[in-house]
């Protein structure tokens, strides 16, 4: 196969290195030497799938760290996937270019909900059955992981297991697990998988419904099940494994840098973040790791920028002196340092100077909300004074470009609020005209409020496509030149927050969907919403019903998976948002009793504080 793809198929496509693995550092084990065989499927094109740190992670940790084989395999681009079907080549990796059929194990990562869609699509491309109950003990086992698993039920009926937490945390017990019950009926290995902390077999559960349309009873139908899926998590990041030789792919991907992963989880509260909520607890690496990871990287790929990732960089404790020792080290060489979004109330000049001192790049900021009121209800934290001291600073300290985040359709929105947002970036754009040499360039992205499982919000309804239409015209009357405002697609925000909140009523439509030929929904260019709306529509399923709001009575789709943040806290932080009242940043003014660090013993530092344990 590898000779006709090479001769014959990818000459004919675009970006043919998409398809030729090889790549520098890229780890090439003996098939018949390895104890368990996966591949890590990643439902979206290959430059977003390679800039994915998690999949970097789990690729280095099961080669390197044990006898068992880890291969890639990504979504091929239409073009690509029309010549496959053509001359029937089935999905392959990109290590050994075996069919994804040959493995015992494909390990998708569900990053985005609308990824669903390329999920079916590679599994088809693959020749594996798509629902989990067509399997046979022949086939692999087909498992899932990443933000989207913490609500597993739309999906439920398409994979085996699904792995809750931290991958790395649990995979090699996994794998481990594969090996030990291969040769065994498919059921008994799936109800002894069941038996491992952080892995949910949906195979093992019927769910029942209400009238209403609520969840009414779900019931274990093997008495080992259990009850409650208990997320795993990694307690100690510098015990944890992490890539000193990440592969170099053969072209451009989305993130194409060296990445420090600097801290794990979040302690800000946001109550429309899902990853602040069911990543907790924060948890930090050392500057010393840090830097020799850096070292590592950076000899290892000849990168020329290095990524300092988490959710909220600006909080990690030794920020300022991790990013000056890495400039002084690597300046000279020509190694720039980048920072993801910045909270705007942890904006320093100090680490704006530092950052600059190789290259400057778009510094972006992330208000989330026009209005005071509506930041004190989502709890940002954030004043407007806080974000015009740090613009003042950006433009102060050289930067030309600035870009700016926030959403609409949030909660007890209004008019007014809706008009704040052109009415700040007007101000910011005064401000950079006065402090800066030249004009400066100000844009915004403006997404689509989307209630997800497991925060404050999950109660919350969304607003209907035509609302939010409507609140884009009101923000775009008043829009300034010069001025670059994006909107993220009010339709694809639909179908995100009825997948989001969706039950396993939701996999016929998906099926239906991509039966009608919808996949990469994610990409502007190929979403077809009157498909999705035809599948809804020939089901008899509403889809409005999963976008409304939820009464705190309700049996929730994903009450039963325990991220260790106790629903009380979850409606009390509603309660609080609805009256505007703030929550505080627990790691400066002590316990917020969200329950995680008790529940999975775990210690949070806390400034001038006992831990909370």
């Amino acid at each position: 196969m590898k000779d006709k793809l090479f001769r014959d198929i990818l000459p004919r496509v675009a970006k043919p290195a998409r398809y030729s693995g090889g790549e520098y550092n890229m780890i090439k084990k003996d098939w018949n030497l390895s104890r368990t065989r996966m591949v890590l499927a990643f439902p979206d094109v290959y430059e977003v799938g390679m800039s994915h740190l998690g999949s970097r992670i789990l690729y280095g940790l099961v080669n390197e760290k044990s006898e068992h084989l880890v291969e890639r395999t990504f979504a091929p681009w239409p073009d690509m996937e029309s010549l496959m079907r053509a001359e029937n080549i089935p999905l392959y990796s990109l290590e050994s270019f075996r069919p994804l059929a040959d493995f015992e194990v494909i390990g998708f990562s569900l990053q985005y909900e609308l990824s669903i869609s390329n999920v079916l699509n590679m599994l088809s491309l693959g020749q594996v059955p798509l629902w989990s109950g067509e399997r046979r003990d022949e086939h692999p086992l087909v498992i899932a992981g990443g933000p989207v698993a913490f609500n597993p039920e739309p999906m439920a009926e398409f994979f085996d297991l699904f792995i809750i937490g931290d991958g790395e945390e649990v995979l090699l017990e996994l794998l481990d697990a594969v090996e030990q019950t291969r040769g065994i009926q498919r059921s008994e290995r799936l109800l002894r998988m069941a038996a491992i902390e952080g892995v949910y077999v949906p195979s093992l559960y019927q769910v029942t419904y209400n009238e209403s349309g609520s969840v009414d009873r779900r019931i274990a139908l093997h008495p080992p099940a259990p009850e409650r899926i208990r997320k795993r998590v990694v307690k100690d990041l510098d015990q944890a494994y992490f890539p000193n030789q990440p592969l170099v792919p053969h072209l451009g991907i989305i993130h194409d840098r060296a990445v420090l992963e600097v801290m794990r989880g979040c302690q800000r509260g946001c109550r429309f973040c899902q990853a602040g909520i069911v990543y907790r607890p924060v948890r930090e690496r050392s500057p010393g790791l840090l830097k020799d990871q850096a070292r590592r990287q950076l000899h290892s790929t000849g990168y020329d920028e290095l990524s300092l990732a988490s959710l909220s960089t600006l909080d990690y404790s030794a920020v300022l002196s991790l990013v000056k020792d890495l400039v002084a080290e690597n300046r000279a060489k020509g190694v720039g340092v980048a920072l993801p979004s910045l909270r705007v109330d942890a904006f320093s000049v100090d680490l704006a100077n530092e950052v600059q001192k190789v290259r400057k790049t778009t510094l972006t900021l992330a208000p989330e909300a026009g209005s005071q009121r509506l930041r004190d209800i989502i709890n940002k934290n954030v004043s407007e004074e806080q974000l015009y001291e740090a613009v003042e600073a950006a433009f102060r300290s050289g930067w030309l470009s600035l870009k700016l985040y926030f959403m609409y359709g949030l909660p007890t929105e209004t008019e007014e609020d809706l008009l704040a947002i052109p009415d700040i970036l007007q101000k910011v754009q005064a401000i950079g005209n006065r402090l800066a040499r030249r004009p400066v360039e100000i844009r915004a992205s403006l997404a689509c409020f989307v209630p997800k499982a497991h925060t404050p919000f999950q109660w919350q309804g969304q607003d209907s496509i035509e609302v939010l239409d409507e609140k884009r015209r009101l923000i775009s009357k008043k829009r300034r030149k010069n001025i670059k405002i994006s909107f993220h697609d009010s339709r694809v925000s639909f179908l995100e927050g009825v997948i989001a909140r969706g039950d396993r009523r939701l996999a016929r439509v998906i099926h239906r969907a991509w039966e009608k030929g919808c996949k990469f929904d994610g990409w502007s260019e190929y979403f077809n919403f009157e498909r999705w709306m035809e599948a809804f529509a020939e089901l008899g399923v509403a889809p409005e019903s999963y976008t409304a709001d939820r009464s705190y009575g309700d049996k929730l789709p994903w009450d039963f998976i325990d991220i260790g943040v106790s629903k009380e806290f979850l409606y009390e932080e509603n309660e609080k948002a609805l009256m505007g009242e703030l929550s505080w940043d627990c790691r400066e003014t002590g316990c917020n009793e969200c329950g995680i660090c008790p529940a999975l013993g775990v210690a949070l530092d806390i400034k001038g504080e006992e831990s909370c344990v």
